[in-house]
């Protein structure tokens, strides 16, 4: 096998753009819907969608579990917009009983910045993805989207919004083996969230190897 294999949550959400990005970055995309799957990736993306009803479906089909213990046990994991709030340990504005699979010492604000009439394309403050003064800026797509409140110090966070009454607001972030963005670079086109989790999946794999 020549490269990783990156599972995507094929629940509910933006499952096909993510699969394209991934394959678009050189890795081997499978599907998961059940917790045999698990077994076969290296990787996983939680993709955008509804965190509430990817909550219900995780359960239903017995994946929650298996998931906490996979992220328990290091699988690299990233988590775009209700991916964000699945990885999560605390979640602002939930609905009563919604649970998440939790990971990250963030508490995340649901719907932080509006419903989905206030959707919006925003310019982000990300220099850990190579978005500064000398890169090309990295624009975001934000859709019902979340927003990080509160990090613990084991965070690193990687980006922010840069403009606007959200400037200063947290969008993405990183903690050993996971990552998040409140944004949806599935949609934009722009490679580089892919490519730098494909970077921490690499490596755990080809230490394995």
């Amino acid at each position: 096998m020549t490269s990783p294999v990156v599972g995507v949550l094929a629940l509910q959400g933006d499952v096909h753009e993510h699969s394209q990005a991934l394959a678009a970055c050189g890795a081997q995309v499978v599907l998961v819907r059940r917790p045999a799957d698990l077994a076969s990736v290296d990787g996983l993306v939680l993709p955008g969608g509804e965190s509430t009803t990817m909550d219900k479906l995780l359960r239903r089909y017995q994946l929650l579990g298996p998931l906490r213990a996979q992220v328990a046990h290091g699988l690299p994991v990233y988590g775009s917009c209700a991916g964000m709030i699945l990885l999560a340990d605390r979640i602002e504005c939930g609905v009563q009983g919604q649970q998440t699979i939790g990971g990250l010492d963030v508490t995340v604000q649901r719907n932080a910045f509006g419903r989905q009439v206030d959707s919006f394309e925003e310019r982000l403050d990300a220099p850990a993805l190579g978005a500064g003064p000398e890169e090309p800026e990295l624009r975001a797509v934000f859709i019902r989207a979340p927003w990080v409140s509160e990090c613990g110090p084991a965070v690193q966070v990687l980006a922010t919004v840069s403009t606007g009454p959200a400037a200063g607001r947290i969008v993405a972030v990183r903690q050993g083996a996971l990552m998040a963005t409140a944004f949806h670079p599935e949609i934009s086109g722009d490679l580089r969230i892919h490519r730098a989790f494909l970077a921490t999946v690499s490596r755990g794999w080809a230490a394995q190897k």
